[in-house]
């Protein structure tokens, strides 16, 4: 299977048209059509359903929506293998891709990015935002050098760099709730309470524990992945936010407030990246100027993690 065949794919896959697809690619449609029932029948799966005369619009099959997104990883991916190479010399440009989760430690990567702004200007960093398992998910492929998680991490995957901070659990409320007039707040003040919690921890996890309660046994208003969305639902009074300190602002005329759980439950944070991964020069560059922030009595090259 070609790249460039897979790049026409995509192409009709976006225009849901063979038509429109075949005149951005400045190909003809037959010739675009024949390249698409060449694909179809080198996988022996159909890959889109065709319309009628009438709409010409086309459809991807469950093969097509799988390849898709296959195919958008690849390109991703030999996109970055491309500008790596490209700048494979003693110039140190490129990019640099790094998966978070939403937490107050994307700081110290900020820092650590300004740190070597100053020495090395032609270097573009690239910050996805997700879960635990979204940033592991693209780690493993390939798509990112650098992934910032929470928890244990399985060191028989992973390097890793363990923050010498932790993130705080706590309850993002309005002002004007009943619960804001408590310094913090225990699993039976939110028990009766409408919680918006993570989606991550409407699975389960350390949350739930501490709640002493099943996730079916509470009253979930509404499940997030960012915990900014949520907190625009807490302004509507929808419910309690549950989530990590730091985030989102609560100062000065914002209408809401922070309280912190008790008993306290924090999180462990870790950068972490594959091991016996092979570095660009931007990422190798990246992860000695964090390990000198972090841990300066720790440099020891690329090899070693620090849990």
């Amino acid at each position: 299977m070609e790249l460039r065949v897979l790049q026409y794919f995509l192409a009709v896959a976006r225009e849901q048209s063979i038509i429109r697809a075949a005149e951005s690619l400045h190909l003809s449609q037959p010739t675009l059509s024949t390249q698409i029932k060449n694909m179809e029948e080198e996988l022996g799966k159909q890959l889109l359903i065709r319309g009628t005369k009438g709409s010409r619009k086309v459809t991807l099959t469950e093969e097509g929506m799988i390849l898709r997104k296959r195919a958008e990883e690849i390109l991703e991916l030999v996109k970055k293998a491309e500008k790596e190479i490209t700048f494979a010399n003693d110039i140190v440009m490129g990019d640099i891709y790094i998966g978070t989760g939403e937490t107050d430690a994307v700081h110290i990567l900020a820092k650590a990015a300004k740190s070597l702004q100053n020495t090395c200007p032609g270097i573009r960093y690239h910050i996805s935002s997700g879960n635990s398992t979204f940033v592991k998910e693209r780690l493993d492929k390939g798509l990112l050098d650098f992934g910032i998680v929470f928890g244990s991490v399985d060191l028989t995957k992973y390097n890793a760099l363990k923050i010498p901070v932790k993130d705080v659990w706590g309850v993002l409320m309005r002002k004007d709730s009943p619960l804001a007039a408590k310094e913090k707040i225990s699993p039976e003040d939110l028990w009766d309470k409408p919680l918006i919690i993570s989606q991550q921890e409407d699975k389960g996890g350390a949350l739930t524990q501490w709640l002493k309660r099943q996730v079916s046994d509470l009253n979930v208003a509404a499940t997030y992945n960012l915990i900014f969305n949520a907190s625009l639902l807490v302004e509507e009074g929808l419910g309690y936010a549950i989530g990590f300190d730091k985030i989102i602002n609560t100062t000065g005329t914002s209408s809401l407030c922070f309280r912190p759980l008790v008993p306290k439950l924090e999180e462990e944070i870790s950068i972490i990246w594959k091991k016996y991964q092979m570095f660009s020069k931007p990422a190798e560059k990246f992860i000695e100027i964090l390990k000198e922030s972090l841990f300066p009595e720790y440099v020891d090259g690329m090899t070693g993690n620090t849990q």
